[in-house]
């Protein structure tokens, strides 16, 4: 009888005592465990990182049961409060250790991206001498040839990106997203095959923010390869320009490409705000970018003024098919064409099919507003140049 009253009265009291306790949390924790992983901190510090309890200092009695939503957050994270949302990143290397704040002894100011076959190593090496520690300096590889760049010092401090045969405008769409690049006021997209010798992209950012270009390349040297347009050819009398004459029946507006708002793809140069709309226009399934060059204006204000060549900073376009030449691993040789010539065929192929589907879109965009398309010149075709 004794043995049973003291038990009735244990379950008494022990009841009591759960309802005057403080609330744990049920979440159960190893601390042997822990405490061996992260030695370096005590058992009760890790309690009280742990326990929600004390981590949360929201009234429970307002914050219980209540739900976030940021309908301003970006789409897909309307759930997180919006004092922890990180919507941009960037391509900042960063220690594994030692505090966060402190990582980074300079935050460049601009970014080049060359796109390389280890095969061009010492020219790359030239250009990027070229371009001072404000720049990060990121190399796409086409060759699936990387840690033997550490050859050269300045490698050992920029980001290597490969892939095997993929062009440089398949790169960028993929690894120069405009949230990643935003700390840049600049943005380099260059070929590897450029001769740097009278160039200095200091020099050259001064003066594309002195004459407000938001869009820009180096003058072309009257020796480079395939030298097309005029638009880009170097001049001797003028520190930028913006327009000039081209071959009878090229332009039928002197404002228009390519006679006036028009650069190459091969060494362009973005602001950032104009890099955040021509990343939008790069097609995914489009990989060599022609036909883009006609379509910059898209993404400035006043293009003929604020798109142009800079002429006391000029470069060589050398014209070494690289890339070109890989495709004999692709099946070209099997039905007797060069490898150039393939490579060649689907760059006017994208050429059309771009123009057609910036006409089509044009042309929608038109119509939903109510405005007829009928007066409206969308472009010229592709096949009015010699390219």
């Amino acid at each position: 009888m004794r043995l049973i009253i003291t038990t009735f009265g244990g379950v008494i009291f022990g009841f009591f005592l759960g309802i005057i306790s403080p609330k744990l949390s049920s979440t159960k924790i190893n601390l042997t465990y822990i405490e061996s992983k992260y030695h370096g901190l005590s058992t009760q510090a890790l309690f009280d990182a742990l326990n929600p309890l004390k981590a949360n200092k929201v009234g429970s009695n307002k914050a219980k049961g209540a739900k976030i939503w940021t309908p301003t957050n970006p789409k897909g994270a309307e759930t997180l409060p919006l004092g922890i949302v990180s919507s941009r990143s960037d391509i900042y290397p960063r220690r594994l250790w030692g505090h966060p704040d402190k990582d980074l002894t300079i935050k460049p100011k601009y970014l080049v991206a060359f796109t390389v076959g280890y095969n061009q190593k010492h020219n790359i090496d030239a250009a990027v001498k070229k371009f001072s520690n404000n720049f990060t300096i990121v190399l796409f590889h086409y060759d699936g040839v990387t840690s033997e760049w550490d050859e050269f010092d300045w490698s050992k401090r920029a980001i290597h990106v490969s892939a095997p045969k993929q062009s440089k405008w398949w790169f960028a769409k993929r690894f120069l997203h405009p949230d990643i690049v935003a700390p840049y006021d600049y943005i380099f997209i260059w070929d590897e095959d450029l001769g740097v010798e009278h160039f200095n992209a200091e020099e050259y950012i001064k003066i594309v923010r002195k004459h407000g270009l938001e869009i820009s390349q180096p003058g072309l040297d009257p020796d480079s390869v395939g030298l097309t347009w005029a638009m880009t050819m170097k001049r001797n009398d003028t520190e930028i320009h913006t327009r000039t004459q081209e071959r009878t029946g090229w332009c039928t507006d002197l404002h228009l490409p390519p006679c006036a708002a028009f650069v190459e793809i091969m060494a362009t140069v973005f602001s950032r705000n104009a890099w955040r709309c021509v990343w939008h226009m790069i097609q995914n399934d489009l990989v060599h970018g022609w036909g883009l060059d006609f379509y910059l204006r898209r993404c400035v204000e006043t293009p003929h003024e604020k798109i142009g060549v800079v002429d006391v900073q000029w470069i060589v376009h050398q014209g070494i098919p690289s890339l070109r030449n890989q495709t004999f691993s692709m099946g070209q040789e099997d039905i007797g064409l060069a490898p150039w010539k393939g490579v060649r065929e689907r760059c006017k192929k994208e050429w059309s099919m771009f123009q057609n589907r910036m006409t089509d879109a044009e042309k929608a965009y038109y119509e939903s507003m109510g405005i007829s398309t009928t007066d409206i010149t969308y472009g010229m075709d592709p096949s009015d140049f010699r390219r």
